[in-house]
């Protein structure tokens, strides 16, 4: 660990965690309930500071989709090595960031072959602080918009995020963190390619009072129920479902106080949507 050591930065231990599982979070969440209440103090302290920072490391024992070799011998005495991708339990490390553009984020780096890493961040913390350079003025809610002086001016920033924005936020966080893969890996063709893992869309619906919101959510769990349908698969995956279509095509309805989540699942995807209420 001596890139914290160098720069004095926090590492939280998150082996052993118990993950959430309520609507919204991910069961696999790097911040689970526990840990947030460390992270997040850390966060704002570093907002206030007014520069990009990695705010702290969280090192963490995950299953991932790694790389095994294994040796085998004929009768004869001859060797050959094959190699397979396999689920292990291996070292994970976490990289919490404060991002002067883009606000909280993290980048999380597997430590075993072929190094997989993820990265998080909020669309809307990114919009957010572009409108502040702007000068466009907005009312924020903590995941969104309540209101703001230039509507126009706001959907136009927001339809600038997109794969430049990105990779130039992850070049500018790779050209800093320790990594497995050196310089001389990546001109060598031994780098990371960005792809979509998992994306979330939401719309804040404000109403003025908590009966109206109350049945708009009800309505709303209701008239989805029906989303893992045969006839919707076709529209959302945009294939032919026939009765001889091998698959899985489930809906699941998981509720608590906090809210609904509806899944559908196809195959190895799912379409989650959480709704959640107040009032």
């Amino acid at each position: 660990m001596a890139f914290a050591e160098a720069n004095d930065i926090p590492v939280l231990n998150f082996t052993g965690r118990k993950e959430r599982t309520r609507p919204g979070v991910l069961a696999d969440s790097p911040w689970p309930e526990p840990k947030i209440d460390q992270v997040m103090p850390l966060m704002r302290k570093a907002a206030a500071t007014g520069r990009s920072q990695v705010v702290a490391i969280g090192v963490a024992q995950e299953y991932q989709r790694v790389f095994i070799g294994t040796k085998s011998a004929t009768d004869t005495g001859a060797v050959w090595f094959s190699y397979q991708r396999v689920d292990r339990r291996v070292t994970c490390y976490y990289f919490y960031l404060w991002d002067t553009d883009f606000g909280p984020a993290f980048i999380k780096i597997c430590a075993y072959f072929p190094y997989p890493g993820k990265i998080w961040f909020n669309g809307r913390e990114w919009a957010k602080r572009q409108a502040t350079k702007a000068g466009i003025s907005f009312r924020e809610l903590s995941n969104g918009f309540a209101a703001c002086d230039d509507p126009t001016g706001l959907q136009g920033i927001c339809d600038r995020l997109g794969p430049g924005t990105i990779t130039v936020f992850t070049e500018r966080w790779w050209a800093r963190l320790p990594l497995p893969f050196t310089t001389r890996d990546r001109a060598a063709g031994y780098w990371w390619d960005i792809s979509m893992r998992q994306i979330e869309v939401a719309k804040t619906i404000v109403f003025t009072a908590p009966r109206h919101a109350r049945a708009f959510f009800e309505a709303l769990a209701a008239d989805n129920l029906d989303i893992g349908r045969l006839d919707n698969m076709e529209i959302i995956f945009n294939r032919q479902i026939r009765s001889t279509t091998r698959g899985v095509f489930r809906t699941a309805i998981d509720r608590d106080n906090d809210g609904v989540v509806v899944n559908a699942f196809y195959r190895h995807s799912r379409i989650k949507g959480p709704w959640s209420r107040s009032g």
